[in-house]
């Protein structure tokens, strides 16, 4: 492995920067307190973890190259070429500092605020959780002019740390497979990978990331590199928009040891698409990062427009929701000491943040929009318009705001409320149609199940402004019913359902439908989603019975599977065989007892792991660009496994 740094270590990273704080048997006995879960986004995160200390390493200024690979038995490698994880005996512990960092919890170098500046880990949990929750780990530390080995089961050491050949450069692997006694899943996605470390990619200007997997005939490869760091990002993620001017507005700045670096691009769409990280986590829940950043921007560009007389055609400042509307922001903060709040701890708390994340946008998108007229009038002509869209949609707003509660709601004649008025225990069910709507309703528990019928395919809102969505009859009532409102004025805590079901036919139309109200849901209520309220219903495929006997399948297989319980032969004999291409085909006992009744539905639950992906992803397919549909779709034919034409 080459090296960025010289062989010589500087001092300060050696055993004793490395604080100990014991206890690894926890993380076996309760993994999801330190990984979230045991299922596919837990065994994600092991990657996260190890990838997380070569950023460390990459962000103090030893490395340019990470390589993750998945090998054929889902196993992972991730190898650097920074320092190498001291191997040297610590000074207390008397155990080498290799050993200590992967069988103690809590002990690494970034507990050592000398050793760096700043640290990506978000729990600092690292590769002793890693280790703790492998079946069997080997860590290759390339360091002090030698190549170490060590390799681990379940956490403990099985073969001490071992010298052996010469070698020149200094680095980390380390390979390690998931215990299958703690996982669900060992299966990796590649895509899940890939966006997670193209993202680190481009806050991290200049490393280079190479990905590899090996479970295919043909090896898959990306390299993700990014020389221009969040310019680059935000060119990615506009990548298939008409932009208002051709470079995005850059900037970075360093107060009070916290550095700030911004990219913003505007284009001609109505969504706002802002991204904030802190010390390469991704703050989904905001903070006072994000709060300053809005603050300033809405300054600025009033500013602005007081100098360029932009206000004309109005008679009040912009507002923040006019002028974010069409730009794509990620900002990325790096601070000494995060402190990280909210409901999944991706909130920064920093109240020193605040104020120097103003300071420089004040100063320079100030700057730069006095330097440059024309971007500044494209998008204050573009904020101007979208101030006179919300007051014609101020109406329209009025009749969807819940100020008290319900008291002043009036709700959709429609919807078939429950009984119940305790949230928590209230679920709402979105039907495509009214025929199944007046199924769901027969079939339904009144006490805490509602059902909205929803006519036809609602407004795509990718490619409308606010007035038109709230001008929308179906939109309307959906807002209403579930009483949180929208955008800035969304409350969660107004919301009248912690289940909100999306419930549509299996064919295409119905998967339409559902992706154009995920869309909704995505830029409009985006708190629901991330609070996990929404959920997807599964219909069966088939109803399979022979005389008094039935089943119901989801799949082919096992749709298969029951007609050879039911003594099926290729002639599949006087088996009855129903596929069921819209809800409406089933009477309201079928649909209460394959789709609704709590204790044998199947319902999926809407997660937001990638926001960022998942906002390009909308851009794509619901956007006004045919031609990146096109090739989305072509790219993706393959995994289809249902299409009804």
């Amino acid at each position: 492995m080459a090296n960025v740094s010289p062989s010589t270590q500087k001092p300060g990273y050696g055993a004793d920067a490395i604080q100990v704080l014991k206890g690894l048997e926890a993380v076996r006995r309760r993994p999801g307190m330190y990984i979230g879960t045991t299922g596919e986004n837990g065994l994600h995160h092991l990657v996260y973890e190890v990838v997380d200390n070569s950023i460390d390493e990459a962000l103090a200024g030893y490395c340019d190259t990470i390589s993750v690979t998945i090998h054929q038995n889902d196993s992972i490698t991730v190898s650097d070429n920074g320092r190498g994880i001291p191997v040297d005996i610590h000074p207390t512990e008397k155990l080498p500092g290799v050993e200590i960092a992967l069988t103690t919890l809590h002990a690494g170098g970034k507990f050592d605020k000398s050793t760096y500046k700043v640290s990506g880990g978000l729990h600092g949990v690292g590769v002793s959780v890693v280790n703790a929750l492998s079946e069997q780990l080997e860590v290759i530390v390339d360091r002090d002019g030698f190549r170490h080995t060590m390799s681990f089961v379940r956490g403990k050491t099985v073969s001490p740390l071992t010298k052996g050949d010469k070698i020149k450069g200094t680095g980390t692997t380390i390979t390690f497979k998931p215990d299958p006694e703690i996982f669900n899943t060992l299966v990796y996605h590649y895509s899940t990978l890939a966006d997670r470390l193209r993202n680190l990619a481009f806050l991290n200007g200049g490393i280079t990331i190479h990905l590899t997997d090996e479970r295919e005939s043909s090896i898959h490869k990306d390299t993700f590199y990014a020389k221009g760091g969040l310019a680059e990002f935000v060119r990615y993620l506009t990548r298939n928009k008409k932009v208002l001017h051709p470079k995005p507005i850059a900037f970075s700045a360093t107060k009070d040891e916290v550095e700030v670096d911004i990219a913003i691009q505007y284009e001609d769409g109505y969504n706002e698409n802002t991204f904030t990280f802190v010390n390469n986590i991704n703050t989904h829940e905001g903070g006072t990062h994000l709060t300053g950043f809005k603050s300033a921007l809405t300054r600025t560009f009033n500013d602005i427009a007081k100098r360029t007389n932009a206000l004309k055609k109005v008679d009040f400042t912009l507002g923040g929701d006019d002028i974010r509307e069409g730009m794509t922001c990620v900002m990325h903060v790096k601070v000494k000491e995060p402190q990280f709040e909210g409901q999944t701890k991706t909130k920064l708390g920093n109240s020193e943040v605040e104020g120097i994340v103003k300071q420089v946008v004040n100063e320079h998108l100030g700057n730069f929009l006095v330097e440059h007229p024309p971007v500044a009038k494209a998008i204050l002509e573009k904020a101007v318009g979208a101030a006179l869209a919300r007051e014609a949609a101020r109406k329209a707003r009025d009749l969807v705001r819940k100020k008290t509660g319900l008291e002043n709601a009036v709700l959709p004649g429609k919807l078939a409320d429950c009984s119940l008025d305790d949230p928590a225990l209230c679920e709402i069910y979105l039907v495509e149609g009214d025929s199944a709507g007046g199924s769901a309703k027969m079939g339904r528990n009144r006490s805490f199940q509602a059902i909205l019928p929803l006519r036809g395919k609602i407004l795509n809102v990718e490619r409308a402004r606010i007035d038109k969505i709230l001008g929308n009859e179906e939109i309307r009532s959906m807002i209403t019913a579930i009483g949180a409102g929208v955008k800035d004025e969304f409350s969660l805590e107004d919301a009248r359902y912690h289940k909100i079901i999306l419930m549509t036919d299996a064919d295409v139309d119905g998967a339409h439908i559902r992706t154009l109200l995920l869309t909704f849901f995505f830029r409009q209520m985006n708190e629901l989603i991330e609070e996990g309220y929404i959920y997807i219903a599964q219909p069966p495929l088939y109803r399979v019975a022979k005389g008094k006997e039935e089943f119901y399948a989801y799949t082919d297989p096992e749709r298969d599977e029951y007609i050879e319980r039911l003594g099926g032969a290729e002639g599949k004999g006087n088996i009855a065989i129903q596929r069921y291409k819209g809800l409406g085909e089933m009477n309201p006992d079928q649909l209460w007892r394959t789709t609704m009744d709590p204790e044998k539905r199947t319902i999926q639950r809407v997660t937001m792991e990638n926001a960022v992906e998942a906002s390009s992803l909308f851009d794509q397919l619901m956007g006004d660009d045919v031609e990146p549909r096109r090739q989305f779709i072509e790219s993706n034919a393959k995994y289809v496994s249902h299409l009804d034409v």
